[in-house]
């Protein structure tokens, strides 16, 4: 149609509404409303041009009717096609606005942008560490992937204790080469030797740091070993096969128990309250001579006896005891010289104590709705 308007006459109804829509169309359509106005014009049923050109047909002489209609129905045709297409477009408008009007309010105030936080273990650690670095201990770190020599042997542990069992323990595979060389060892061989030839294992606790710093510095030393260890535990509430340490070293002239006790309850009353007290139930650790497990005043009754501590008014926290003089021996120190005192706990247990978690899985599923509730908090703010 678009030689309608030359084909036509000057006062020609046809091509004089196809030029007005196509004049109209070019003027733009920029709103619904706009849409709706130039859609009623032309195809309205009572005022539409298009729909009056039809009704006119009866004033036309019946031998110029069909060419009027065929001409009349293919402008028809293409104010309709072409009312379509603006639909579209408005409707696609009209989309976007709505998005963008979703997206950016500009009447609301701004969003403060989600910053992260400490993890409550790493909050607790950081405690430990202010505590011990106050007291005048350095902090000392090792690798998680240990050999037997380091995490088992030096520290006294015998051949058939169940801890060097692959039913506790994360054992490696070796290099069939490193494996073999480690079976041709000398056991009575010097402790350089021996140490690269022991298996590859996963460490079970902080302790072959201590074997490692005490071998490099040798003594006075006073250090504090925290870190991640692995063991076969069963996850559930209290247990993880992942979990955190830190264990206390002093080697020294003169250290005994008392200087243990001693520590032990200022670092307890540091973390857990004025007036925490502590009691020492001997024990055996291969690595101490004595050793005890440590139980302190129960914080949730201060010792006057309640579910959490069973009625009993204390809680165990960590394991404790005199260094063995087989430990500074194979460390490469003269027992008749300096003695030490060791202890430690889980990081873990500490947070759960701390802070009331029912739950150790709550500190690894990474869950930020939990998470979030302790994001930038220090232990002892209020919630």
């Amino acid at each position: 149609m678009d030689d309608e308007r030359r084909s036509g006459a000057p006062d020609d109804p046809i091509a004089s509404v196809l030029e007005t829509f196509r004049e109209a169309v070019e003027a733009g359509v920029s709103s619904r409303g706009e849409f709706e106005r130039l859609k009623g014009r032309f195809l309205g049923r009572e005022k539409g041009l298009v729909p009056a050109l039809f009704s006119g047909v009866k004033d036309i002489p019946p031998a110029e009717r069909g060419g009027f209609g065929a001409r009349a129905n293919a402008v028809k045709r293409e104010i309709v096609e072409a009312i379509g297409r603006l639909s579209d477009d408005v409707a696609r408008r009209e989309a976007m606005s709505r998005e963008r009007a979703a997206a950016v309010d500009v009447t609301l105030p701004g969003r403060r942008p989600r910053t992260g936080a400490l993890h409550p273990l790493t909050i607790v650690r950081r405690r430990v560490e202010e505590i011990f670095l106050r007291m005048g201990y350095s902090i000392a770190d090792g690798p998680e992937i240990e050999n037997d020599f380091h995490n088992f042997e030096a520290l006294n542990f015998p051949p058939e204790h169940p801890a060097r069992d692959t039913q506790d323990t994360f054992f490696l595979q070796m290099p069939p080469e490193a494996e073999a060389g480690r079976r041709e060892a000398n056991p009575e061989s010097d402790l350089e030797d021996r140490a690269p030839r022991s298996p590859l294992l996963l460490r079970t606790h902080t302790s072959p740091v201590q074997i490692r710093e005490m071998r490099q510095r040798g003594a006075p030393l006073r250090m504090i070993m925290p870190g991640r260890v692995y063991r076969k535990d069963e996850v559930d509430a209290t247990h993880s096969p992942v979990f955190h340490q830190v264990e206390a070293l002093v080697v020294d002239k003169g250290i005994s128990l008392a200087d243990l006790k001693g520590t032990v309850e200022t670092f307890l009353s540091e973390l857990f309250g004025a007036g925490t007290k502590a009691r020492f139930i001997p024990t055996f650790f291969p690595f101490v001579e004595p050793g005890a497990d440590v139980h302190m005043t129960c914080i949730f009754c201060r010792g006057a006896g309640c579910r959490k501590c069973k009625g009993s008014g204390w809680i165990e926290i960590m394991g404790a005891g005199c260094v063995h003089p087989n430990v500074l021996v194979r460390a490469g120190i003269d027992p008749e010289t300096y003695t030490g005192f060791a202890f430690g706990g889980g990081i873990d247990r500490i947070a759960l104590l701390l802070y009331g978690f029912p739950d150790l899985r709550l500190l690894f599923e990474g869950d930020e709705r939990f998470l979030g509730q302790y994001a930038g908090r220090l232990l002892g703010d209020p919630a």
